[in-house]
């Protein structure tokens, strides 16, 4: 469709809402789970249930669903994504059980991928080269902003209506986006239209991903080691399956022969690998080590994704005019310095170091994310964007689940199944330093990684 029928701003503002909210509907939930395990009566594991669902659906779905934008129409899948996610929004304010709303949180992960997995891309079809870094860079921001204010609006509507009140603004905000794009963008894009959709491949993924992803975010348990043993025989099997499909889910050539796609998305799964589990271990540190309250704890921790939306707009404007690996690879050079900062944490560390520490992750991650997501997005033909923006998601999410697991896995390894109590707090600060050095560590090979993709794309038009 000719560039010029469309309202770019008016794209934008919709794609920016929608990815405020998605994170937001991840986050908050979080605040919620000692209201709704009250009230339905639930065990922590149950509990974990809540947010797990959520985290899961949205993963699994991202891949199979971007490459369903490309066949349908891009258009049409974020539209209805958000209608799915209003819906399911709705029905979770009435669930009567915890059963239910876990289903109502899958189909929230549902609408959330449907969106997540077509906004990058519609972003990058409208935006000429040119300015695409700095819509990107926009749309980053939103993210970060909606995991940076979900604590505190989250909080608001808990403490003033309880925690059915959280699901709510996404229904009301997923029907007002479904009106706004069918009345303010006209036209459709769907480069891959008639393409046979992979149903074969799609049912491979979907059970590989979940048994992966769940069993690395549970171990040690013995268990967990069979998940995730088992889901990664399934992807082998899948990538194996999708090379000799003629019209494959998901292009794994791109990662063959596309060497900045493939250097990217390894980054991109780098980095969230060594950062997602730092706020999780510094809110244990703060509220146990600190004896902090969780108000208090969470007004520490709420500087990084405050400085990650300040960065990351900035950092996709200037995208447009220098190579984004420098400022990739810069910001993750940024991280691992501030990742071996927190190795420097004892029981009576300062607020003040804590806040710059914070600071200098929140920079390193806000001048990888935008240029490194315009690297990748201008990397693949028009007909992959909506598999493109998928993969970016997907990656985001598998990086978030090896975080935790990884941290989950060392502190298991130095204080067992205790709580942290004072009589172990050696052993968590020894435990915190493993981590963040591991992080670091990482972080290094995330650096080679960004920085051998080779230089800025050709890329679409």
């Amino acid at each position: 469709m000719p560039e010029k029928t469309v309202n770019k701003n008016i794209l934008l503002i919709l794609v920016m809402v929608t990815s405020f909210f998605t994170p937001f509907i991840g986050a908050a939930v979080n605040l919620a789970l000692p209201g709704i395990a009250g009230e339905f009566g639930l065990n922590a594991v149950a509990m974990s249930w809540i947010a797990m669902s959520y985290l899961l659906s949205s993963a699994v779905f991202l891949v199979p669903l971007g490459k369903l934008a490309d066949i349908v129409g891009r258009k049409r899948i974020f539209l209805w994504g958000n209608l799915v996610l209003a819906v399911s929004s709705s029905l979770s304010v009435f669930a009567p059980s915890a059963a239910v709303l876990i289903a109502f949180r899958i189909g929230q992960g549902l609408g959330s991928a449907m969106v997540f997995s077509t906004g990058m891309a519609l972003i990058t079809e409208v935006f000429p080269p040119h300015e695409r870094g700095r819509a990107i860079g926009y749309s980053v921001t939103a993210v970060y902003s909606g995991l940076a204010l979900s604590p505190v609006i989250g909080g608001v509507l808990i403490s003033w209506a309880g925690w059915r009140s959280l699901f709510v603004v996404p229904a009301v905000i997923g029907v007002l986006a479904a009106m706004a794009t069918h009345a303010a963008i006209p036209g459709e894009w769907a480069e891959a239209r008639g393409e046979k959709f992979d149903l074969k491949g799609t049912l491979l993924y979907i059970p590989s991903m979940c048994m992966f992803m769940y069993g690395f975010a549970h171990l040690p348990a013995p268990a967990a080691f069979a998940l995730t043993a088992s889901g990664l025989a399934g992807l082998v099997l899948f990538m194996r399956t999708e090379l000799a499909t003629t019209s494959p889910v998901f292009e794994v050539r791109l990662f063959a022969t596309n060497r900045l796609f493939a250097l990217a998305n390894f980054a991109a799964l780098i980095n969230y690998a060594t950062t997602f589990a730092v706020t999780f271990v510094l809110s244990l540190y703060l509220q146990y080590i600190q004896g902090m309250s969780p108000r208090e704890a969470g007004m520490i921790l709420i500087a990084q994704p405050l400085v990650m939306a300040v960065v990351a707009s900035r950092s996709g404007k200037w995208s447009d005019r220098i190579d984004p690996r420098l400022l990739a690879s810069a910001g993750m050079a940024v991280s691992a310095v501030g990742l071996l900062m927190l190795t420097l944490l004892r029981d009576d560390t300062s607020t003040a170091f804590l806040l710059v520490t914070l600071g200098v992750l929140g920079m390193g991650f806000g001048l990888f994310s935008s240029p490194n997501t315009n690297s990748i997005m201008g990397s693949v033909e028009k007909r992959h964007l909506g598999l493109a923006s998928g993969t970016v998601g997907t990656m985001r999410l598998t990086g978030q689940m090896l975080s935790m697991g990884l941290a989950t896995l060392v502190l298991h390894l130095f204080i067992g199944d205790s709580p942290v109590h004072a009589g172990n707090h050696g052993a968590f600060i020894r435990a915190a330093d493993t981590i963040f050095i591991v992080f670091a560590g990482l972080s290094g090979l995330g650096v080679w990684a960004s920085w051998s993709r080779g230089r800025r794309p050709t890329g679409p038009a």
